[in-house]
């Protein structure tokens, strides 16, 4: 029997990070090759992680909610491989005397990644806490530091409430970077983490009791090793607070980090047009009934997103990006229609695919399974890539229109406002007839005044009068 180690994978196209949203498994479960362990954001989207051998599960290394650096362990699992020579208690992890003896059975699990070796440096804190894997694995060898015995009464798997003194804390860099900025001293953290290590969350509710101290008695009472951690907990201070911080990661920040470069490095221009609606909206009800779309969700999303491409092929030249290496203008023959999601882990936009050769039932079904998949936070990095005009509906929250920032490396987007019944002349008279507002940002140097112009309208024009569909098809 051997230990084996899974390393956080990069998922995302050279991302460095993610968070562990949600373990599938706990110590003891059986685990076979293929089978989904966990599910984890990086900077783009969530995703589940497979293991890749079969074997009992160990130890899982991160609790939830936990930022893991790519590459770092996060769970171990048992194996019944047979190891060369070795002892059984090579593979004890509180003993690094036996485990280190043995570096070729501890083969890295990812292409690019060698073994991390802080795992069996860390080893002898976990040996004085835990009795009871001492016991599991048949021996209490005392290899670590000669330091004082543990304490008598030997505690459960969370750990001492200090850290030994004399001994410097363990913690990873990031969390020593964050006690640092936190004016938080490790040394009198209490250590919740797998052999005694300093988490982020154990930061966070040092400084939470700095802030109220009548509130730090029961953070001495961590949550086991494994058992689901609320990352939200460590702003949870009382209501005399005047401040709460809250991290920036994941989906939100690498969009916060898309939307400031896209608006300092593409010139936005935003136009904006108010018109009628009423046909499309008798038109939508039609749909509805009629039963070769049965099955189907119309709404006026999927109108005014064929709309989009109808205007698109009357103004080809809206669909382009800019190279800035070889200051070219790419005209794209293909059209990726992104659709921009608000979702619990942030702003997302994935896209339609050659929407272009899409017909109205295809895009239909399209934009459902999309939605549903954002809804769900399985969107896909493939999914968000290579879009070339992107839709944003604000109307959905009653906002009448605004002025959206580009989605990096695409011409244009578009923002539909609510669409409302407003006092409107029609055919000489006032009448209560269905309104909305587009907006139309888009890049100069791609698409000039008239050019951005006319594709608006086009746009306007079709939803205005829907029959456009057929006739400019």
């Amino acid at each position: 029997m051997t230990i084996r180690e899974f390393k956080m994978p990069d998922v995302g196209e050279g991302l460095t990070e993610a968070e562990i949203l949600k373990w599938y498994v706990q110590p003891g479960d059986t685990v076979t090759d293929g089978q989904v362990v966990c599910e984890v954001e990086t900077a783009k989207a969530a995703v589940e992680l497979p293991i890749p051998f079969d074997g009992v599960v160990h130890a899982l290394l991160f609790e939830e909610g936990t930022t893991v650096d790519v590459g770092q362990v996060i769970i171990s699992v048992q194996t019944g491989e047979a190891e060369a020579p070795a002892p059984a208690a090579a593979v004890v992890e509180a003993a690094p005397a036996a485990a280190e003896p043995a570096p070729a059975a501890r083969q890295p699990v990812l292409v690019g990644y060698g073994v991390s070796e802080s795992s069996t440096k860390r080893r002898p804190r976990k040996a004085a806490p835990a009795p009871a894997v001492a016991a599991q694995n048949g021996t209490a060898a005392p290899v670590a530091a000669p330091a004082p015995a543990a304490p008598a009464a030997p505690a459960p798997l969370p750990a001492v409430p200090a850290q030994p003194s004399g001994e410097r804390p363990l913690a990873k860099p990031p969390v020593r970077k964050l006690a640092k900025d936190l004016g938080i001293d490790l040394a009198s953290v209490v250590p919740t983490g797998d052999g005694g290590v300093v988490t982020r969350e154990d930061v966070h509710a040092a400084a939470a009791a700095a802030i109220t101290p009548q509130t730090a008695a029961p953070v001495a009472a961590p949550a086991p090793v494994g058992a689901p951690v609320a990352v939200a907990a460590a702003p949870a201070v009382d209501a005399s607070a005047r401040e709460t911080r809250i991290p920036v990661k994941g989906v939100r920040k690498v969009t916060a980090q898309a939307m400031v470069g896209s608006a300092f490095t593409a010139p936005h221009v935003t136009e904006f047009i108010t018109f009628d609606v009423t046909r499309t909206m008798k038109l939508v009800q039609e749909l509805k009934a009629d039963p070769d779309l049965a099955g189907l969700r119309i709404n006026p999303l999927l109108l005014i997103a064929k709309a989009v491409l109808v205007a698109i092929r009357r103004n080809p030249d809206v669909n382009a990006s800019w190279d800035e290496a070889a200051q070219e203008i790419v005209l794209k023959h293909y059209v990726n229609l992104g659709i921009a999601a608000a979702t619990p882990r942030g702003l997302i936009v994935p896209n339609i695919k050659d929407a272009h050769a899409k017909t109205l039932g295809e895009l239909s079904e399209s934009l459902s399974a999309l939605v549903a998949t954002a809804r769900d936070g399985k969107t896909s990095p493939a999914d968000m890539q290579n879009g070339t005009i992107t839709i944003t509906n604000v109307g959905v929250f009653g906002v009448d229109t605004g002025t959206p920032i580009l989605n990096p490396g695409e011409s244009a987007i578009l923002a539909v406002g609510a669409i409302k019944l407003q006092p409107w002349v029609h055919k000489g008279k006032v009448k209560p007839r269905h309104v909305t507002t587009l907006a139309l940002s888009f890049d100069h140097r791609l698409i000039d005044g008239e050019l951005g112009s006319r594709f608006l309208a086009d746009i306007a024009s079709v939803l205005e009068h829907p029959r456009r569909l057929i006739t400019w098809s």
